[in-house]
């Protein structure tokens, strides 16, 4: 049990990715905080890993609330007292639209929630993980806006994508004299519910006319990856397997990035 004593957050745990990873953590002993805005879904994720033999709790937040996630950071250290790892996960696709039908508001709920979210969940979980002696901070970014920027629309989703990766190697640095080590996973195609929360408008004026080889996921035959597959180098981002690695964005796209 690698894990075993070491508690572990896991933002946007309810589905997709985030409950891949909890499983995946609480698998290897950690008693992981499943933090989202669905409180079916974190139930769901939570009873699996108990009915696993695992240990894990439930946190109500929307991440781009400080007060709702400084109150479910503090739920988990009072059940648990440390923290050692943090998955920040949670995001959105948002509005895919083109830049001058974009809204302000389009553009600031992204933000919000994927750059801001991001922000929230380091900001208030670091004094934790300094106080455990270090730890690992992984945070989920994507292809986009740092392998590729070909998806019809997405300037918001895009520029906090790369933002995350910006932030993970500003803290890198930051945070390794506290022997935290903060790293990123970039996925591509993933079997994911995160199209529920997309709008999609004016494709037909930002698509680039071009046409792609068939599948475009070469690895796996053209088949969009499965959130094990993150969730696989998000465990070993959080182990001493990669106690060397820090600062670095790792890409989980089978080779589409590649492609594109």
């Amino acid at each position: 049990m690698e894990f075993s004593q070491k508690v572990a957050l896991v933002t946007g745990g309810g589905s997709g990715i985030g409950k891949a990873s909890a499983l995946a953590l609480a698998r290897k002993g950690a008693v992981v905080g499943v933090l989202g805005r669905t409180k079916d879904e974190l139930g769901e994720t939570a009873d699996e890993i108990i009915a696993a033999g695992g240990k894990a709790m439930t946190l109500l937040a929307d991440i781009s609330q400080a007060d709702q996630m400084r109150q479910a950071v503090d739920r988990l250290i009072g059940a648990h007292g440390r923290l050692d790892i943090v998955v920040a996960n949670a995001g959105i696709n948002g509005v895919w639209a083109p830049i001058d039908d974009l809204k302000p508001a389009e553009w600031d709920e992204t933000i919000a929630v994927n750059l801001r979210g991001t922000y929230l969940t380091i900001h208030l979980t670091v004094p934790h993980l300094k106080a455990a002696g270090g730890g690992s901070i992984v945070v989920v970014s994507s292809i986009n806006g740092t392998r590729t920027f070909t998806t019809p629309g997405a300037t918001a989703y895009s520029a906090t994508k790369a933002a995350q990766v910006a932030m993970v190697q500003q803290l890198a640095l930051e945070l390794a004299r506290h022997h935290i080590r903060v790293n990123a996973v970039c996925p591509g195609e993933i079997e994911t519910n995160i199209d529920a929360n997309t709008q999609l408008r004016g494709e037909e004026e930002t698509a680039i006319p071009v046409e792609w080889p068939a599948g475009q996921v070469p690895i796996s035959d053209g088949k969009p990856g499965k959130g094990a597959d993150v969730a696989d180098v998000v465990v070993f981002l959080t182990s001493d397997l990669s106690r060397h690695v820090t600062g670095t964005p790792i890409w989980v796209d089978g080779g589409q990035g590649l492609l594109r």
